[in-house]
């Protein structure tokens, strides 16, 4: 479980397959991997990944092919920047939301504005994912905890600070670039349970019984 509060930005060394469909990425952050034991859960720009070793400054992780084919991991090469964030501790503060780090789309940048300092860009969403986006909902994006703006037929948009422009790789989007996204856990399972067509789901003809409007 992550906060979408990325900790730093690390630096990709090497992407390489092994045997039995897995691979390891390697990744250079001085400023975490002294503090990461072997299996222990990292966010890589929003998918989680099971850390293996640390040594020299550099991390490696392994990585199923699932997750390079449902994330942008499978696109990043050596040199690329990624944002990471270790495992939340419980009795921490959640300063973000809760992210578990499975990726349930990647999207592209449609759009980039810029506000004097700040910045605010949109993302393609397929119908896969839109019901789950709403305005003033949470949304993660490459790892980052976001508030959405606005929420439309197949986009979304959302705000950058400058400290998220500076400190993440948010800040380098251009119109074309791919972003993983992670729609709000609360509403995956609001989804879950309205849509069961069982004598134990949530419906809102249930829910009008108990005085919801």
């Amino acid at each position: 479980m992550f906060t979408g509060l990325v900790e730093c930005m690390g630096r990709v060394v090497s992407i390489s397959r092994t045997s039995g469909g897995v691979s390891v990425i390697a990744i250079e952050s001085p400023e975490i991997a002294a503090g990461i034991a072997p299996g222990e859960s990292v966010a890589v720009s929003g998918a989680c990944l099971t850390a293996i070793s640390a040594n020299g400054g550099v991390f490696r992780a392994q990585m199923m092919e699932e997750t390079l084919s449902v994330t942008r991991l499978g696109r990043l090469k050596p040199g690329e920047n990624v944002n990471l964030e270790r495992a939340l501790k419980l009795g921490g503060r959640l300063e973000g939301h809760l992210v578990l780090g499975h990726v349930d789309e990647v999207g592209e940048v449609t759009r980039v504005e810029a506000d004097g300092v700040a910045g605010k860009i949109w993302i393609s969403a397929s119908d896969n994912i839109s019901w789950g986006i709403a305005s003033k909902g949470s949304i993660t994006l490459d790892g980052v905890s976001l508030t959405v703006i606005d929420s439309e037929n197949g986009c979304f948009s959302v705000g950058l600070i400058p400290a998220t422009l500076r400190e993440t790789t948010l800040g380098s989007l251009t119109r074309g670039d791919s972003v993983n996204i992670e729609i709000d856990v609360i509403a995956r399972y609001i989804a879950r349970l309205c849509g069961r067509e069982s004598k134990n789901g949530i419906t809102w003809e249930k829910l009008a019984q108990y005085g919801w409007s």
